[in-house]
């Protein structure tokens, strides 16, 4: 009976720890959730990609963008260029917090998705959400998005936040 439910409690343990993924972007070293599950980014402006997965069955997409230490067109036009990626943002929130010494800044809305390639046509996701996050880093700014099914967006939100803040605590 003990090795049943030693098995029952701590088998799950031990594979969701299996899934925590250790890598760096831009000189910030992060810690997936253990919930993620890392794919090969599937082009060359992605450094990491995964699929959050959620209690619902749903998965959302994150991915990280690096793009260098030259002008990423600010804070504000990249918040703005997410959300006119839906037909009409509901729930828009952005906020800005320091961690450390280091200023993030987060996107969050949800609706109908319009996926595609910039200026090709684009497929309508009803029922999306969006978190994103701008980290202002030494090295440039590294930018954060997950997209997805709404619920499982938000089922990842503090997973994400915490790590991001684990990764900027260091």
């Amino acid at each position: 009976m003990t090795k049943i439910l030693l098995k029952f409690f701590l088998l799950p343990l031990a594979i969701s720890i299996a899934h925590a993924e250790k890598f760096t972007v831009a000189g910030i070293n992060f810690e997936s959730p253990e919930s993620w599950e890392s794919s090969e980014p599937s082009n060359n402006m992605r450094k990491a990609q995964f699929s959050a997965t959620s209690p619902s069955g749903k998965s959302a997409e994150v991915v990280f963008y690096y793009f260098g230490s030259g002008n990423t067109g600010g804070i504000q036009a990249n918040v703005d260029r997410w959300m006119k990626q839906f037909e009409e943002p509901l729930g828009k929130k952005v906020d800005t917090e320091t961690i450390g010494k280091t200023r993030v800044t987060y996107a969050q809305a949800h609706g109908t998705f319009l996926s595609g390639r910039p200026f090709g046509p684009k497929t309508p996701n009803p029922g999306y959400g969006l978190l994103a996050a701008i980290i202002e880093g030494k090295g440039g700014a590294v930018f954060i998005k997950m997209t997805g099914p709404k619920a499982a967006v938000e089922a990842n939100i503090e997973a994400t936040k915490n790590m991001i803040k684990a990764s900027l605590s260091e």
